[in-house]
């Protein structure tokens, strides 16, 4: 008894919470028979069903029929709003003109940054995915505006693309979103919210 109990104390120490094979099912053990450790998956899995419960309710929510109706009044709202600029990419995806939103988009984001070492990098991946002519994600842009673009890349900062940015806000508010508003697209969006308030 003496052997047994002295061989089980020169064992090598196990890190509480680690699995010990063999072992009794005190609480830290974390062996799977142990009611401790059943507790703590039964918690996890639920909190894991919580959390994806609460992403399909944000991808399920939809614009009220003011905010859509709001759309046609108002360009800037439309971009402005998280579901607007969904359904509108949706569309520039038919006309294979969604880089000019992604563009668009991209201007905003560095806009916000503040650390250069941030701002050098996302003005290099802006530069490689819709400015460079090598990019088949290549947007519109003037021979001025383009060089301004090459010569700002020598000292980038968060406003370097503001002037492209304009340009292309400008493309999409005259060319795009006129044809946005008389699409399927847009006009199944608005009947859906009318029937819905209809029905409540």
């Amino acid at each position: 008894m003496r052997k047994r109990q002295a061989a089980h104390i020169e064992a090598p120490p196990q890190a509480p919470g680690q699995p010990r094979p063999n072992t009794c099912c005190l609480c830290w053990c974390g062996c799977c028979k142990c009611l401790w450790n059943e507790d703590r998956i039964e918690r996890s899995e639920r909190q894991t069903c919580t959390k994806m419960d609460s992403i399909e309710a944000v991808e399920e929510q939809q614009p009220s029929l003011d905010e859509v109706l709001s759309w046609a009044r108002s360009f800037e709202m439309m971009l402005r709003s998280p579901e607007g600029r969904q359904v509108f990419r949706e569309f520039l995806r038919s006309e294979y003109s969604e880089d000019n939103l992604l563009f668009w988009l991209s201007c905003e984001e560095l806009k916000k940054e503040t650390d250069p070492v941030v701002v050098e990098e996302k003005s290099r991946i802006i530069y490689e995915d819709y400015v460079s002519i090598l990019s088949p994600k290549e947007v519109s842009l003037d021979s001025r505006v383009r060089e301004g673009i090459n010569q700002n890349l020598a000292e980038p900062s968060n406003l370097m693309y503001e002037e492209a940015q304009f340009q292309i806000y400008t493309l999409m508010h005259r060319d795009s979103f006129p044809r946005f508003l008389n699409s399927s697209v847009y006009r199944d969006l608005l009947a859906n919210r009318r029937r819905t308030c209809l029905d409540t």
